[in-house]
């Protein structure tokens, strides 16, 4: 009996942990080969600002560009999103966040109405300081659980499927096989929204690293492919305090 005990807890073991294990392995060379692709883990780990500028097109009223400066050590992030000429600036910097409103006519000087972020609002906007550059840099920290899935054709490329899951959201993360580039991310949020975006092309940085520069987005509320281009830049020093509420 006590033979049979310590057999089935070993068979626990082996079909639970050493599998989770296995599997984290995997997605950790796949994670690494997009490392190598893009300028190296050392690089990445060297950054520690960064600037987006991203320009979302889809030729209707809903176009926008968005602006992001951050700072990693000072966990801040700043985005404004300009919609028909008019800036809506969202911010945060360690438990702080804010989100400014303009108001009054276009053609006087913008004034701002500043509130509060709610504490889910700052929950995103924290798990995004990391996530919208990579979001399985460092997973196992933010509480990530990575699986590797299979394999699908996408856009004609074989690529693995790494699944990353954590509180309230999911991400299925498309990897080249050959190449190791993302090709596809599928954003599964806790509201049950799903953002869809293809990589078309990649560009390198001043800084060395590469990022996707080309991309079709689409959401899973409004279904409407919007394309996106990129422009980033690394280890970015301010010429002032961007991340003043």
């Amino acid at each position: 009996m006590k033979q049979l005990v310590v057999t089935l807890f070993l068979a626990v073991v082996v079909s639970t942990g050493l599998y989770a294990q296995t599997s984290d392995a995997k997605a950790d060379s796949v994670f690494l080969k997009y490392y190598t692709a893009t300028g190296g883990k050392a690089l990445w780990d060297s950054v520690q600002t960064y600037t987006l500028k991203q320009a979302y097109r889809a030729g209707t009223a809903n176009d926008f560009d968005l602006d992001i400066k951050a700072s990693v050590p000072s966990q801040a992030m700043v985005k404004v999103r300009t919609i028909l000429k008019r800036d809506f600036i969202y911010g945060i910097k360690a438990t702080d966040g804010w989100l400014k409103i303009p108001i009054g006519s276009r053609d006087k000087v913008t004034q701002y109405q500043t509130s509060n972020l709610s504490d889910k609002e700052r929950e995103i906007m924290r798990r995004e300081l990391t996530d919208i550059l990579i979001p399985f840099d460092d997973y196992t920290t933010k509480g990530y659980i990575a699986t590797v899935v299979g394999t699908e054709q996408i856009n004609g490329a074989t690529a693995t499927q790494v699944e990353l899951e954590g509180k309230g959201v999911k991400y299925n993360l498309y990897f080249d096989a050959k190449t190791g580039l993302l090709l596809r991310e599928k954003l599964t949020l806790a509201t049950g929204e799903i953002q869809t975006r293809d990589h078309a092309k990649y560009e390198k940085s001043k800084y060395g690293l590469s990022y996707p520069s080309e991309t079709t987005y689409v959401s899973s509320i409004d279904k409407k492919p919007m394309k996106v281009t990129t422009v980033t830049d690394f280890n970015v020093k301010f010429a002032e305090d961007p991340f003043v509420k």
